[in-house]
């Protein structure tokens, strides 16, 4: 399956807080769309990886994304080294997205800021013809480089270098996130309350969404950074 959109994560549920609105909208429009988390979060205080991919698995659906995998990395020990960055080419050459989302470039979580980089260094190993990989049945695979990579914006205030409206798709970008039901507020928990966990963090994720929102004109927006130049081919695309 060819995908135009495949969005990777280092945990479940980074994609839906940070960008969930986007994959929707693009789904809706008919486009195939894809998540690979990089963990399964294990190492988070709240829940356990049996729930976190059930949430995964049930936030798909909510979006209408057409794959999600996991690819099993370590939570908080994965490195950016070969033996990780051969499974995202994998990946790449496997889906050869059109676009590729991203973690954060920096952020609070340490694993943000990596995931960015072991994104961006398997995204140009994936285009070089002399990095071999082989797919499931042991066929060596094509190389292919995506064109398009963008990092979404996650706990840390980065400025945007573009912003997508997702007013529309905004009551399904929250329902995506709380079903995530074992990481987020919730008054009858008995586990121990975290950063995420906290009625202000949803707070901030909806303001964050407005202050985009408000930028361009719309209710909420999502933002994001390039790691090159945009270009476009006239002005009239422009909101």
């Amino acid at each position: 399956m060819k995908l135009n959109i495949l969005a990777f994560a280092a945990h479940p549920d980074d994609i839906e807080l940070a960008c969930a609105g986007t994959l929707a909208k693009h789904a809706e429009m008919g486009e195939d769309v894809g998540i690979i988390d990089l963990t399964e979060g294990e190492m988070g205080t709240r829940g356990t990886p049996k729930q976190r991919l059930k949430e995964a698995a049930e936030s798909a659906a909510v979006l209408g994304v057409k794959v999600r995998e996991n690819l099993g990395f370590e939570d908080a020990f994965f490195k950016n080294d070969l033996a990780h960055q051969t499974e995202i080419v994998r990946k790449i050459r496997q889906y050869k997205p059109e676009i590729v989302l991203a973690n954060a470039v920096s952020d609070r979580h340490p694993d943000h800021g990596k995931a960015s980089d072991l994104l961006s260094e398997s995204i140009f190993l994936a285009g070089l013809k002399k990095f071999e990989t082989k797919d499931a049945n042991g066929q060596l695979q094509e190389a292919y480089r995506p064109n398009k990579v963008y990092h979404y914006i996650q706990s840390l205030p980065i400025k945007p270098d573009f912003v997508v409206d997702v007013s529309e798709q905004w009551t399904k970008k929250m329902k995506s996130v709380k079903a995530f039901a074992s990481q987020f507020h919730n008054p009858e928990s008995d586990e121990p309350e975290t950063y995420i966990s906290s009625p202000r963090f949803m707070k901030m994720i909806e303001a964050r969404a407005m202050q985009f929102g408000q930028i361009i004109g719309v209710d909420y927006a999502e933002g994001f950074t390039v790691e090159r130049y945009l270009g476009v081919k006239d002005l009239n695309g422009l909101i």
